[in-house]
């Protein structure tokens, strides 16, 4: 039974770090996959070879099943902010569920106009490698869904783990490079090139409200939910680099599309991944004050 109304009693907190995400959602998030342009996207894939085409047709499949996985597992995250009466945090989560739904029609638009049905069928045989079902089929709706029967700082912290720093902070800031090492590299398919960037500019907010979410919990909780988060932190790490690898065997160590380097994005993502372990070990010993400060968008 709700008593009381925090925004009537105390008012929004304005200097918190969710309400200074959500005033960057609503200038830099107002934008429409719909309006994104494939047309020399289209030219540029005409004259592309079949393994250039089959390597971004992988891509593109991983981020589009992907970014329809976490649009449809994130409502029990935003339940459970909600239950404990955090109105900042659920006032940014409502634009975070918002623009994964854009990047899923974005997506679905480049696959429609761009890839076509049989390339795109012969990519999915491939793309979804058995770790990528790991991650996405078994640990990212099981965390999320746990929170539905159990919302405990521990679940939610196994559950902002698997989807802010691994699928979001490691995987998907892996694919950005593919892009860039490939489509901004070629100076080709303008379109989602700028659909990417919109993309990334999205996900650096969702990545720090991931790390601002598991700073609060480890200052508020303690050694219980930084057990957790190392823990949930280094199995995610596993399948993260097990999927890049799988991704990786696809091709001959001489064949590598458009001169890439085997190993290259393993690297990228073992250091993504420390980089946002050392940003989350630091709440150990940080106040909520301390951590609203010196949160940013990464």
């Amino acid at each position: 039974m709700r008593t009381s109304f925090k925004t009537v009693a105390k008012g929004l907190d304005f200097d918190s770090f969710p309400m200074k995400l959500w005033a960057k959602a609503k200038k830099y998030g107002i934008w429409d996959p719909a309006a994104i342009d494939f047309s020399q996207d289209k030219k540029d894939w005409d004259n592309l070879s079949h393994l250039h085409k089959l390597f971004i047709a992988r891509i593109v499949t991983q981020f589009q099943a992907g970014e329809e996985a976490v649009t449809l597992d994130l409502l029990p995250l935003i339940m459970a902010i909600s239950k404990e009466g955090r109105i900042e945090e659920e006032m940014f989560l409502t634009s975070f569920l918002w623009e994964e739904a854009k990047h899923v029609e974005g997506f679905s638009r480049f696959i429609t106009e761009v890839i076509g049905e049989e390339i795109f069928e012969e990519a999915k045989k491939d793309a979804l490698v058995p770790a990528y079902q790991t991650i996405f089929y078994e640990v990212l709706p099981n965390t999320l869904n746990a929170l539905t029967t159990d919302a405990s700082p521990e679940n939610m912290a196994r559950a902002s783990v698997t989807y802010n720093m691994i699928i979001e902070g490691v995987l998907a800031e892996t694919g950005y490079l593919a892009f860039n090492q490939t489509l901004e590299a070629n100076k080709i398919m303008p379109g989602m090139v700028e659909f990417t960037a919109k993309l990334k500019q999205d996900e650096s907010r969702h990545i720090a409200y991931g790390i601002f979410l598991l700073s609060r919990l480890i200052s508020e909780n303690g050694p219980s939910v930084w057990d957790t988060v190392q823990d949930q932190m280094q199995k995610m790490m596993v399948l993260a680099a097990a999927q890049i690898q799988q991704g990786d065997d696809l091709y001959d160590d001489d064949n590598m599309p458009f001169g890439l380097v085997k190993g290259a994005f393993t690297t990228y993502a073992q250091d993504q991944f420390m980089k946002r372990f050392a940003r989350i070990e630091r709440a150990r010993t940080q106040t909520l004050a301390e951590i609203n400060a010196e949160t940013v968008l990464v």
